[in-house]
């Protein structure tokens, strides 16, 4: 699995608001702490609003958060907003792949891939990660 500088970033950003929460969390202030290109972010940010992550409020007091509690936000989720697919073989979903004669079990390893990242990232959640990281701190 190829995890994009986009999708490491949008999963920063949202540990972040979700170590916020229910406080709003502006874009400034997530980009300095996670230290993030704000310019890179800010499309980030719009692709987890359009995949019903997160909400944002205008105005002074505006900023960012999570649409859902973060024990219902998946990585896989968020992973899933900002880059597709978990997994694809040649840039096609990985369950169209076919192949012939010595090859014809190698769909069957790409789809145990697809499986075992999807069974990682759609069981941990934000709520997870930021209990680890709690943990870890104390």
């Amino acid at each position: 699995m190829y995890v994009s500088a986009r999708t490491d970033y949008a999963v920063r950003a949202m540990l972040a608001i979700t170590a916020a929460h229910p406080r709003l969390v502006k874009a400034a202030e997530l980009a300095a702490t996670q230290d993030i290109p704000l310019s890179f972010l800010h499309g980030i940010l719009l692709d987890l609003r359009r995949a019903g992550l997160l909400h944002s409020h205008r105005g002074m007091d505006g900023g960012y958060a999570l649409t859902r509690p973060p024990d219902e936000i998946a990585i896989g989720d968020v992973v899933r907003a900002t880059g597709g697919a978990l997994s694809s073989v040649r840039g096609q979903p990985t369950e169209v792949a076919r192949y012939h004669g010595a090859a014809a079990g190698l769909r069957d390893v790409w789809l145990a891939v697809r499986d075992a990242i999807e069974g990682v990232l759609d069981t941990t959640t934000l709520a997870d990660l930021s209990a680890t990281s709690t943990v870890q701190t104390t």
